[in-house]
């Protein structure tokens, strides 16, 4: 296979890794789905609060897609929602601890589902995949920011 080629395989693959990772995660834990587990983690990553059009621009999720995936976290008790101090138009998102409680207790159960999908990758290995997702990464903003493509 030639470069241009395997680029095309990696390209596809990205795709269909995702939906089976995806499926995956959905059989992983029925409380919370893949794109919910995201959610929760990226508003995990934030020192304060985020809003969420903050959160929905950190993961690549549109807005509306992210208050539809809040609305569903709320309800079910997980995060809740609160007005900004200072902008009543921005929604706040607070992880509850009973959704801290939930992923505390299933830390252990995500190492290995991670050991399991990194199976016989050596550090060297798991290294240049790394790389190369944080170059692709790079790429994929710098796309994204001139909104032109070839």
């Amino acid at each position: 296979m030639n470069e241009l080629e395997q680029k095309a395989y990696i390209f596809a693959t990205i795709f269909t890794f995702s939906n089976r990772l995806q499926a995956l995660g959905d059989e992983f834990d029925k409380k919370f789905t893949t794109k919910q587990w995201l959610f929760i983690l990226a508003v995990s990553r934030f020192k304060e609060p985020p809003t969420i059009t903050e959160v929905a621009n950190f993961i690549g999720y549109s807005r509306q897609n992210a208050k539809r995936i809040a609305a569903d976290l709320q309800k079910a008790g997980y995060i809740r929602l609160q007005k900004d101090e200072n902008d009543a138009r921005a929604l706040r998102i607070i992880i509850e601890s009973e959704c801290i409680e939930h992923f505390k207790k299933r830390g252990k159960r995500e190492i290995k589902f991670l050991e399991q999908i990194f199976l016989g990758f050596n550090a060297e290995l798991t290294g240049s995949v790394y790389k190369g997702f944080v170059k692709m990464e790079q790429n994929i903003r710098a796309m994204n920011q001139k909104k032109s493509l070839p």
